[in-house]
Parts: C-alpha cells; structure tokens; sequence
C-alpha cells in the first residue's frame, strides 16, 4: 500500500505532521489581533505634503458618478470612479493593523514547534523514504564512510 502523496513516506507522519500544522497555525493565527485606524478625517495618502484623507477620495467618485450618468461612454467619469474605489479600497487595507496579543515566551516557541515541525513532518511523508535511504547507502559507498 502506497502512502502519502503515492510515496512510501508513511501515513502516520503525514496525519501527525498534518494535526501539528493545523495546530501551530491555529494557535499562531488566534494570537494575532487585528485593529484598523481608518477615519475620515485621517490621511490615506500623501502626496506633496498634502494629506488626502477617505473623504477627499469620495470626491472624484462623486464627480465621476455624476459624468457617467450624464454620458457613460466619456472616459473621464469612468477613470475618475475606478480610480477612487481603488485608492479606497488600498486606504483601507493599508489602515489595517496587525499586533500579537501578550504571550510567554514559551507559548510563542511552542506554537513555531508545532507549526515549523508539522510542516517538516508533513512535507517529509510526502518523499520517497526508500528512495533516499538508497541514495544515502550510494552516497556513503561512494566516500567509503
């Protein structure tokens, strides 16, 4: 019976590897808290000293929705929209915090050694284990060791 991925690699090392994995990156993602700081009367952007905040980049929406409901074949009404739900929408995820919450350090080795080690595991079943043993044995035939 083949294993994981086809490979003789072994099924327990890839269920066990693919528990820890599913473990670490659980516990690593909980310990993230995301905030955000968007705000209407903060800048998004800068540009030449000017502070653009969320609701100056309405403006050229504003104009644009106004042009392509008069005419929407004119180009210009077009650009104006895209390019201000573009601008918000990067103003938004840039606004977007990431921190980790207080933890020992550890909780913090603990989750690396699940995630790192259940990807090592995981990735490990999926190779020929008797494929590299064969080459190891060539290897130290080859040098004598």
């Amino acid at each position: 019976m083949r294993g994981a991925g086809g490979s003789e690699g072994g099924l327990g090392r890839f269920f066990i590897g693919l528990v820890m994995l599913i473990g670490g990156g659980y516990l690593f993602f909980n310990s993230i808290r995301v905030t955000h700081s968007f705000g209407m009367g903060r800048a998004l952007f800068n540009i030449g000293g000017f502070g653009i905040t969320s609701g100056y980049v309405l403006i050229p929406f504003m104009f644009g929705i106004a042009i392509i409901f008069y005419n929407s074949k004119n180009i210009i009404g077009w650009i104006l929209c895209i390019a201000s739900l573009v601008m918000l929408t990067i103003g938004v995820i840039t606004s977007i915090n990431f921190r980790f919450q207080h933890m020992s350090a550890f909780n913090l080795i603990m989750i690396l050694i699940l995630f790192l080690g259940g990807l090592g595991l995981f990735l490990s079943s999926l190779r020929d284990l008797n494929k590299s043993a064969n080459q190891h044995e060539d290897i130290r035939d080859k040098y004598n060791l």
